[in-house]
Parts: structure tokens; sequence; C-alpha cells
């Protein structure tokens, strides 16, 4: 195999509501696409870097930098055998781990074109059917949470998630509880605390929490140790979880008893198997998070989601919670259930819509 081409464009689509959470308000995305030529067969990933340094130190601007004049040298003209050896080839380029997964999801895509099967299956994705969940943004008071929450369970989703900071944990966790008490409920507080704040944690617990997510500092696994001793509620580890020796120190400190994962944050495909079936290895279950992706982006978590540890709902929802139109055909739904039925088709399953993609390109870049 050989990548001829890659061309990077930024389209740019407004959200259907704003999505807050404890670093930040958005309304609209900035969203890097990559599109690769592996032998002649288009392939396409997507960088889930965000407009600001908050979530991860990566930035579309800093990923683009970085698969312009890093990435693209390495790979360029390069031959390798599978997409699983793109991964280990960037092994010289520290960090940057949206910009690399963009361009190796999008190989993926391209190698399971070639072969006339579904990018799940070439993963080893076994399961047919995934379990949704769903992400809510802060909201400007508690009877619009209510309201929402509401909403999503009506269109089936097994499980909520709401996003917390200090001031706005208790009382709407409280008042979910009360309104609907057997719902599977989570909190995720994009490392909004600190080991200092451990009482108003503690105070969650009398709510049955499925789990706290990334409560303390993003690099920090060593105080997550220290707080999960302290607490029922299983913690689930997100922004700290970078690589596989990232994993196996959290689970060695038994830092968390959850692991997210997001194919960006880890780097591609490749490490995120390793990452999976170390934590089936040890008992820890995983899920698939969310980054306000497009349809692309979408499509590559439901491959990942396949993955037999994946046992828990995760954020991989239908494209109208977030978009007016998507950039796939079909667009993503979900079941009336929950779920999200697996697409059979070659590659990641959904056509990349090349008209409503050019609509919303802003720049382009070509790379030979």
């Amino acid at each position: 195999m050989r990548i001829c081409e890659a061309t990077l464009r930024e389209i740019q689509m407004p959200l259907v509501r704003p999505f807050e959470t404890s670093f930040g308000r958005t309304t609209d995305r900035r969203i890097l696409l990559v599109e690769v030529n592996v032998d002649g067969v288009a392939g396409w990933g997507e960088c889930v870097a965000g407009e600001r340094p908050s979530y991860s130190p990566e930035t579309i601007e800093t990923a683009w930098l970085v698969l312009r004049d890093f990435i693209w040298p390495t790979l360029a003209r390069k031959e390798f055998g599978t997409a699983a050896d793109v991964w280990p080839m960037l092994a010289a380029i520290r960090g940057h781990n949206m910009a690399k997964a963009a361009i190796e999801a999008a190989i993926w895509d391209a190698e399971a074109r070639q072969k006339n099967l579904p990018l799940w299956k070439l993963l080893g994705g076994t399961i047919k059917e995934i379990p949704c969940g769903v992400s809510i943004g802060i909201q400007e008071n508690d009877d619009e949470l209510e309201r929402v929450v509401e909403q999503e369970l009506a269109s089936g989703y097994q499980r909520i998630k709401i996003k917390i900071k200090p001031g706005y944990d208790v009382q709407p966790v409280a008042r979910l509880r009360r309104r609907f008490p057997k719902v599977r409920l989570m909190v995720d507080a994009n490392s909004a605390y600190s080991l200092e704040d451990v009482a108003q944690l503690r105070a969650l617990e009398a709510y049955y929490l499925m789990m706290i997510e990334q409560p303390l500092g993003w690099d920090d696994i060593w105080s997550h140790a220290e707080l999960q001793r302290q607490l029922m509620t299983p913690i689930c580890l997100d922004e700290c979880i970078h690589t596989e020796e990232h994993a196996r120190a959290a689970l060695a400190l038994s830092a968390c008893r959850i692991i997210n994962m997001k194919l960006g944050r880890v780097g591609g495909f490749t490490p995120a198997r390793r990452i999976h079936d170390l934590c089936l290895e040890h008992g820890i279950p995983v899920w698939c998070g969310g980054m306000l992706e497009s349809g692309i982006g979408r499509a590559h978590n439901i491959a990942l989601s396949t993955l037999a540890n994946f046992k828990l709902p995760g954020d991989v929802t239908a494209s109208k919670r977030y978009w007016t139109e998507d950039v796939i055909d079909p667009e993503v739904t979900v079941t009336p259930q929950g779920t999200i039925r697996v697409p059979r088709g070659p590659g990641i399953g959904y056509e990349p819509r090349r008209d409503r993609i050019e609509q919303l390109t802003v720049r382009r870049e070509v790379l030979r």
C-alpha cells in the first residue's frame, strides 16, 4: 500500500444548539477533514482537535501544521503492508495524537474499501448494534436541563451524561434523580475539580451514578487514584489516557474503574485496539466518547464501538442531535430502542457527501 495524495479541508458547521462544558461554550465547529488516496482508493478521516487548547493541547491549527509539515513527509509514497503499520511509522513524532489519528483512520477506511469490507470487520469488531447514550451540556437552569433529558429519553437513548463544574453539580444531579429515578445517569467534569473538592464529589454518591468522568487534572493519574480510594462511585478516565502506557499506569494505580475511549485522543485505531485489549484483560469496561464530530468522525466511532469490550453506552448519537444537515449519506440514525445498527457497506459504511463538504469548505490544501 502507498499513499499517493492527501487533501486537508477545513469545514465550518454550526451546531443545532450551543454545547457548554466546564471549559467553555461551543456554538460552531471548525472541523479538519483528511482525505487520502491510497493506491487510487479514497479514504476519509476527521481530526477532532478543537478551536482552543482547552480539552487538549492540540488545536485545528496545530493539527494542520503537523499533518502538512511532519506527518505527510513521513508517510508520502512510503510502502506499508496494512493500515496497522502506519502508527509505528509515526513514532518519531511525539504527541499530536489527534493529527495522527485523522490520517491513520483515513488509511484504515481506504484499506477496508480496497478489500470491500466494512471497517468494523477489518478492525475485528463483533458488536452489530451499538447502545447509545447522550452527552448534555450545561444548561441555563434546572428546568431546561430536565426538559432536555426528558426529550432525549423519549428518543430512546439508554444513558444520560450531564456536564458539571464547581457550583453546578449536586443540585442538577439531585433534580434529575428525583425526576428520573431509574435512568442510567453519569456526570462529566472535564477536569474542573481538585482533591480539595473531595467532599463535594462525595456528595454526588447519594444519587447512584454510573460513574464520575475525569473529575481532576487532565494529566493527573495519581490524584485520580487518591480520589478513587475515597469514592464508591467508579471514576472514568478520559483526558488522562493518551497512550497505552497511561492506561497501564491508571490500571496499576487503580485510578479508575472505567475508561472513555476516544480515537483522536489516543492517536488512531492501532493504539485504541491495544488499550481496548489491555482493559479487556483487566476487566475494565470501555465506552466511546464524542468530540462534536461530523458524520465522518461519527462513522469511525461506530466502527470502534464494535470491539468486544465496549460494554457501556457511548456518546455516539444521531447526526440530527448536532447538525441540521450532516456531511455523509445516509446520516447516522438511532433506533427507538437507543441503538445504532452497524453499517454493512465497505469502509466506514457511509458515503462522504462531496457536494455538502465543498459547500462548507473554507480552506483546502492538497499534499502530493
